[in-house]
């Protein structure tokens, strides 16, 4: 796939040249440009898409002197412009994170945080594209499957933001996290559970709950004697 095009929008001169330069450090991103307003995003994104290069991801400030953050989206999907948002604010208002979330925000990034949170937004809304991209020629897919729809959504959500089900521990999610990051295969519940001394059982939540949230993938393992056993490949860079 081609590099994805960005275009920051934040008034905040220090902030937008930060950003800007968390794009041009990530692989398969490139910088569009940066508006420093509503208005002039919505003008940059008229003109890149005349001169042929569109606008596939917005980086947008929800609070802007001129327009809010949810007019401007609104205003690009009226104009045609139907490039990715992802939320970038201090605003933590339930209701604008449930109107943003209906208006097409696939991430919303809340102000503090560091290049590690943008760069793990970033990589997951990156591997969402891929996943629902032909492996041919990189466009979308005509038809995906319910497998193909479940795995790209679920690479929108880091584990941190699912919730924790009873009985699992983030120290031992940590642990578990950064065994599967080390492996350069596909491994079972059972060599994680050899591997970290914890039972096969526990071992399998954590792995399936890692799998739910998107961050490893899950296949069947045939040729063992009985049932096939899932194996968990971790998918984040």
């Amino acid at each position: 796939m081609t590099d994805i095009r960005v275009l920051v929008v934040e008034d905040e001169p220090v902030a937008a040249a930060a950003h800007a330069a968390y794009v041009g450090r990530l692989a398969g991103f490139s910088l569009a440009g940066t508006a420093p307003d509503g208005q002039s995003a919505l003008r940059m994104l008229t003109e890149f898409a005349a001169a042929g290069s569109q606008v596939e991801l917005v980086l947008l400030d929800m609070n802007l002197p001129d327009l809010h953050g949810l007019d401007i989206a609104r205003r690009m999907r009226s104009a045609g412009h139907f490039a990715d948002i992802i939320a970038i604010t201090a605003v933590r208002e339930l209701a604008i994170v449930r109107s943003a979330v209906s208006i097409g925000v696939v991430q919303y990034l809340i102000k503090p945080f560091t290049f590690a949170t943008f760069a793990d937004k970033l990589d997951s809304y990156r591997q969402f594209r891929e996943q629902l991209a032909s492996p041919e020629s990189g466009s979308a897919k005509v038809g995906a499957s319910q497998s193909d729809v479940d795995q790209a959504f679920a690479s929108l959500r880091a584990p941190s933001e699912l919730p924790l089900p009873k009985g699992l521990a983030h120290s031992t999610l940590d642990a578990v996290r950064d065994f599967m990051k080390q492996q350069p295969g596909a491994v079972s519940a059972t060599e994680v559970m050899a591997a970290l001394g914890m039972s096969r059982v526990t071992a399998r939540r954590y792995l399936e709950y890692l799998a739910d949230a998107g961050a490893v993938s899950r296949t069947a393992r045939y040729g063992a004697p009985g049932r096939p056993e899932n194996e968990y490949r971790w998918s984040r860079a």
